[in-house]
């Protein structure tokens, strides 16, 4: 633990201005939840331990890490009601940083210069601000005639404020850092307001007792877009995407149109990967170096080798190895995997199923429950009937195979290796290895069909 800092996150509140029965800071930015984002922010900048203070039976405590501590607010409203309920588990020794888990776009180097700032003033408590963002319904910090910390008026409601304190544009950003023992003293005695106990009241309450109060003024405004509603949700996700794909670019990917792509948080892209426009990367995707992904492609938690490429095409829980080719116009549905330098062509769907190495299904086949050899090429129109009514079963094709269009396989069913089928076949039964699997009845012609026709519609 040595002297990192508590940070205690709180993420109590269902957000009812979000319209939804989703617990507010589990709405997720790019993949991963608004608290996930401050958790990591706080791991990042070395925090020990990490607490996170929410209500009995939200959902929250359910999705926190083995690393992150549960605390339940089961009393009390407000910000510094929910400090309190955490008491028990800091030391009155501790360095504490009180974090929102609204605010998901917080720094982990803003948290280590406000620890660093706090320390290094020895003040029992120190609040960051800004004056570079619209002041308007934050709470304003007012500073004494040397500089320093004189109070916090709320201006959410403007009326009787005098406009001179309305003029000031530095304002509260809500992220603070505090000595425990301070913190707990100072919340003692602040009494509740319309059955709410407010955290900012703490800093008049140590300056009124002669401890000193420091301010951390940052240009970092991103830090201070808390999200209460939507619209404020796809604001700070449209900043965190935008900084997504600079991280990526910066360290050798390209995009051809940046601004079109969907990238979240947990993708790794190698570089020299080429993105394409209107990309979308969700989950937890790994993309290797040299990949070439899209245009209009999207791909959810799934691997894409090194030098692949997947053009206008959907993948789902998939693996694509080096050197494969995916599309245009095909669908992996999980559990497919395209073996390396392998191909799933255009209007080809494959699902639970493995190509081996160099394998090729070109186009307009649907490969279900199916493992196809390295090397065999499934002919056009291919369709492995992989359900009888009731249970999945699969199709086997042996290594280098040639399989005619437009057959069927009829699981299950194992297909033997450098073994061939006729076009237009139904393949119920096993092929042998090197054997040329047919099943279709013998053509037959009728001589003078057309004539006969052009009678019949003539009416003769």
């Amino acid at each position: 633990m040595g002297n990192s800092p508590t940070v205690l996150i709180m993420a109590a509140g269902r957000g009812t201005r979000m319209r939804s029965a989703l617990p507010k800071v589990l709405h997720p930015v790019c993949g991963r939840s608004m608290l996930d984002w401050v958790i990591e922010a706080a791991r990042a900048a070395e925090a020990d331990p990490i607490l996170v203070v929410s209500r009995p039976g939200d959902g929250v405590a359910e999705t926190l890490a083995d690393d992150v501590i549960s605390v339940e607010q089961v009393a009390g409203e407000g910000t510094g009601a929910a400090v309190l309920a955490a008491r028990d588990r800091i030391d009155e020794n501790d360095t504490v940083v009180t974090l929102s888990g609204d605010h998901p776009l917080i720094s982990p180097e803003l948290i280590v210069e406000l620890v660093a700032t706090h320390a290094q003033s020895g003040a029992a408590a120190t609040l960051l601000t800004t004056d570079q963002l619209d002041p308007t319904g934050y709470g304003r910090v007012v500073r004494d005639a040397d500089g320093g910390f004189e109070r916090i008026v709320e201006t959410k409601e403007t009326e009787g404020l005098p406009g001179e304190l309305l003029a000031l544009r530095e304002i509260n950003i809500g992220c603070y850092a505090f000595g425990a023992g301070p913190l707990f003293s100072a919340l003692e005695t602040i009494a509740e307001d319309d059955g709410e106990r407010y955290l900012t009241k703490v800093f008049p309450a140590i300056a009124a007792g002669g401890l000193g109060v420091e301010m951390l003024n940052t240009t970092d405004v991103s830090s201070a877009l808390g999200v209460n509603t939507r619209l404020g949700l796809a604001e700070v996700e449209r900043i965190a995407r935008r900084r997504i794909v600079e991280r990526h670019a910066l360290a050798g990917v390209y995009f051809a149109l940046p601004e079109s792509v969907v990238i979240d948080a947990d993708v790794t892209i190698g570089p020299d990967a080429e993105i394409g426009a209107g990309v979308l990367l969700t989950g937890t995707c790994e993309v290797g170096p040299g990949a070439r992904i899209g245009p209009q492609t999207s791909i959810v938690d799934s691997f894409v080798g090194e030098g692949a490429t997947i053009l206008h095409s959907h993948v789902v829980q998939s693996r694509v190895e080096a050197g494969a080719t995916v599309g245009p116009f095909s669908y992996l549905r999980p559990g497919a995997e395209i073996g390396a330098a392998a191909k799933a062509g255009t209007f080809v769907e494959i699902k639970n199923s493995k190509l081996g190495a160099g394998a090729k299904v070109p186009h307009l086949s649907y490969i279900g429950d199916a493992d196809i050899g390295a090397g065999a090429n499934v002919g056009a129109g291919a369709i492995t009937a992989n359900y009888d009514g009731f249970a999945k079963h699969r199709t086997m094709i042996g290594e280098r195979t040639r399989t005619g269009v437009h057959t069927s396989f009829v699981a299950p069913v194992n297909v033997g290796s450098d073994a061939y089928t006729g076009a237009g076949s139904v393949i119920t039964e096993d092929v042998p290895d090197g054997a040329l699997g047919i099943s279709r009845p013998e053509q037959r012609n009728i001589e003078g069909y057309t004539k006969r026709i052009d009678k019949e519609r003539a009416g003769e």
